[in-house]
């Protein structure tokens, strides 16, 4: 198995496909006014630096990270399920963690969904807190905060 991580576009066939793919697998559980997801559109203009995980070539997940200037944001973090398992969640956020530390910042923070069991499960097997909502979030009885010390 060979994985790979790779700066892309969120705009690009593959990304478009595993975005997709996230918001059918949260639409279920939250009403649209919790779902804080970054459209493509919206991912592109605020400059976030996305990724595309490949396993032997094929798409298996996404995520990027936004620089503010006192901390980093992950957003659109996602492994498709027949990809769990194997570890790419946690590759992926190291990968994210490097960038971010790499670009001079040291706070990486997050927001997701309270039944985000096996995601909320994985953020603090890697270090992450909760929190209180940060940024341009508003308090969410839906939605989870995160931050972790890099």
């Amino acid at each position: 198995m060979t994985v790979t991580i790779t700066p892309e576009k969120p705009n690009t066939p593959d990304a478009i496909k595993l975005i997709d793919e996230l918001e059918g697998t949260l639409a279920p559980y939250y009403p649209d006014e919790s779902r804080h997801g970054y459209s493509v559109d919206k991912l592109i203009q605020q400059g976030v630096a996305f990724f595309v995980v490949r396993v032997d070539g094929k798409p298996a997940g996404c995520g990027g990270v936004q620089l503010y200037d006192d901390y980093a944001e992950l957003k659109r973090m996602y492994v498709n399920p027949d990809y769990r398992g194997h570890g790419l969640a946690k590759q992926l956020l190291k990968h994210l963690a490097q960038y971010s530390q790499d670009h001079e910042i040291t706070i990486l923070r997050l927001e997701t969904g309270i039944h985000q069991h096996e995601a909320l499960g994985l953020y603090e097997q890697f270090g992450f807190v909760r929190r209180e909502h940060f940024g341009e979030y508003q308090p969410d009885p839906n939605s989870v905060f995160m931050e972790k010390t890099l």
